[in-house]
Formats: structure tokens, C-alpha cells, sequence
């Protein structure tokens, strides 16, 4: 049986998530998707990754980027690997 890989890995720490995508990620698995609750998310440090909202251009995650619930979007690849703090809003 073979062990079901992820495009991340996460970490709980307070009242936050703390996301990581490693650089070896197959950026076909940064797909389209939506979440239950609102979030604000937020690189750790300085990226070239970015983040694109449904009917919106890629932006960076170098600052506090808010996603509606609901809201399609996806994280497009850059270099290195990526640590995002993910703060859900009820």
C-alpha cells in the first residue's frame, strides 16, 4: 500500500496554521479549490510565490491577503519552499 502524498504539510500553533509546501512540490498539484471559512494568509518570509482569487491576476503573499469563504483560488509555484501563516475567520 502506498503512502498518499500532499502538496503541504501542516503545523497548528495557537490560534494559527502554519502551512508548508516543500520546493519539490509538482506545482499540477497547486489546484484550484475553495474553503470552508474566510482566511487571511501570509508568507513567513519573503516569496516569490503567489496566490491568484477567482476573476483576479496573481498577487504576492509577501503581505496579508484575505480570502473569502467560499472563494476559488490557488497558490502558483516559485522558487524555494513556501511557509504561509493561515489564520481562519469564523
Amino acid at each position: 500500500m502506498s503512502k498518499i502524498q500532499t502538496a503541504y504539510s501542516d503545523e497548528q500553533t495557537g490560534g494559527s496554521l502554519l502551512r508548508v509546501f516543500d520546493q519539490s512540490v509538482d506545482p499540477t498539484e497547486l489546484q484550484w479549490h475553495r474553503d470552508e471559512e474566510a482566511r487571511t494568509v501570509v508568507a513567513t518570509s519573503d516569496t516569490d510565490w503567489l496566490i491568484q482569487l477567482d476573476d483576479r491576476l496573481p498577487q504576492s503573499l509577501n503581505h496579508d491577503v484575505f480570502i473569502p469563504k467560499g472563494e476559488w483560488h490557488r497558490v502558483i509555484k516559485g522558487t524555494g519552499s513556501l511557509k504561509v501563516k493561515i489564520t481562519k475567520h469564523s
